[in-house]
């Protein structure tokens, strides 16, 4: 049986608000009702049983989804009414009896994530993907009636969700990297440090760890990090144990070497993590081989969908790649970014909302580029550009929700339009 704190009881006598009908927003409607409570979905586009206006005055207790800031205005009604507003990963969090081990940074948490949740399944714990990657938290705490206390969520937060914690606690907390991202979200990259930092904040008396750009962060932003917490991700000494895994190289190896210090710190035998590591695969959409097609190699790397992912993915070719990015813009320096991929790139194949932007800043670096119309027409640009020996990357840099649903879209449509290409020339 789920229990909530006795602390939400009397919030719980009048109906919920929850705010955001998406994934996180329904789970959290589903929990509450297991609590025995209405709740009522509030989104902007509206829908069958969803309100499209939000009235506060019904409701104590207001839960939102990540996709809310903590400035917009149905939040600030909902506080100014008397409400409290609690983030829905916060929200499930005081209804799980379980452990919580939460990951963060700005890529490879998804990574970090699923490794750790599949390794510690592999020796035997209930172990659950849970928060912005798997399944919403609340989501799992239904299904599992709470959870039992020996279960351990583990849970990707990203910054929209940790900026908002109030009541989450972790046992555990890795941060794996700090780049730029989310800057139209985030005011500036000090106030996307701080919001990350939330997270480091909510582990009170539990282990953290922190890959060296972290490190190289907090220590701008005048955040110490606690002893023992810094795990030197840069270390350019490779693991003959990781030989043959998916974290034989960067940026993958970084991503383990978080995962191998708390595996330690919980005192598990490293051992069984390294065997884990042989038999883990990664999650699609992440610098994974499509296909070769005369001589040609096609690479789909769709959740890079920021500027270090890209520059990441780069740098695990020895020559320069024939690119395909650009997307919906998430603020940043793109000049720089631009500046840093140069000697990278062989052609840029542009798509999205920035790619004039994109293609003036080559433009006036004589990277050679090319607009393109969407994304079938840079695959299709590319083939007839690309000679034996080329690899064509998807690594946009961007978000992808200018012309998909979602990263994963994105990235099966082109797998689709690469085998499509390999079977029209198979025919000719």
């Amino acid at each position: 049986m789920i229990q909530p704190p006795a602390f939400l009881a009397p919030l719980l006598t009048a109906p919920v608000a929850v705010l955001g009908a998406g994934v996180s927003g329904r789970a959290a409607g589903r929990l509450i009702s297991r609590l025995g409570v209405s709740a009522q979905l509030y989104d902007e586009q509206g829908g069958e049983g969803i309100e499209a206006t939000f009235r506060a005055g019904p409701h104590r207790l207001v839960v939102f989804s990540p996709g809310f800031a903590a400035n917009h205005t149905w939040i600030a009604a909902a506080r100014s009414a008397g409400a409290i507003c609690l983030a829905e990963v916060d929200f499930a969090s005081l209804c799980w009896r379980g452990s919580v081990v939460a990951i963060t940074g700005t890529n490879g948490k998804t990574t970090v994530t699923e490794f750790l949740t599949y390794a510690l399944g592999q020796v035997g714990y209930d172990a659950v993907a849970v928060g912005n990657v798997g399944q919403a938290f609340s989501e799992t705490v239904v299904e599992r009636e709470g959870g039992a206390p020996d279960s351990i969520a583990v849970c990707e937060i990203s910054s929209f969700q940790a900026e908002a914690l109030r009541h989450f606690r972790a046992d555990a907390a890795l941060w794996t990297n700090f780049a730029e991202d989310h800057l139209e979200r985030h005011n500036s990259m000090a106030d996307y440090f701080m919001a990350k930092w939330r997270l480091f904040e909510r582990c009170v008396g539990g282990d953290v760890f922190a890959g060296s750009s972290v490190a190289r962060a907090a220590e701008a932003y005048g955040q110490p990090l606690p002893e023992g917490a810094l795990i030197d991700t840069e270390d350019p000494a490779g693991d003959v144990l990781l030989s043959g895994t998916v974290f034989e190289e960067p940026p993958h190896r970084e991503n383990f070497l978080l995962a191998a210090a708390w595996w330690r710190a919980a005192g598990l035998r490293e051992p069984a993590l390294y065997a884990a590591a042989r038999t883990f695969a990664l999650g699609p959409h992440r610098l994974s081989r499509v296909a070769v097609q005369g001589g040609v190699t096609w690479w789909n790397d769709s959740k890079a969908t920021n500027f270090h992912a890209v520059e990441a993915a780069l740098g695990r070719f020895r020559e320069p790649v024939i690119l395909i990015a650009g997307g919906k813009a998430k603020g940043g320096d793109l000049a720089a970014f631009v500046d840093r991929i140069a000697s990278r790139v062989k052609q840029v194949m542009l798509i999205g909302e920035t790619r004039s932007i994109l293609a003036t800043l080559m433009g006036a670096r004589v990277i050679r580029h090319r607009v393109c119309a969407d994304l079938a027409d840079a695959v299709s640009q590319a083939a007839a550009v690309a000679v034996t020996g080329d690899h064509v990357l998807l690594s946009p840099g961007f978000s992808s929700l200018d012309q998909f649903a979602g990263y994963a879209a994105r990235g099966d449509h082109f797998e689709n339009l690469v085998n499509t290409l390999a079977a029209e020339t198979a025919r000719v």
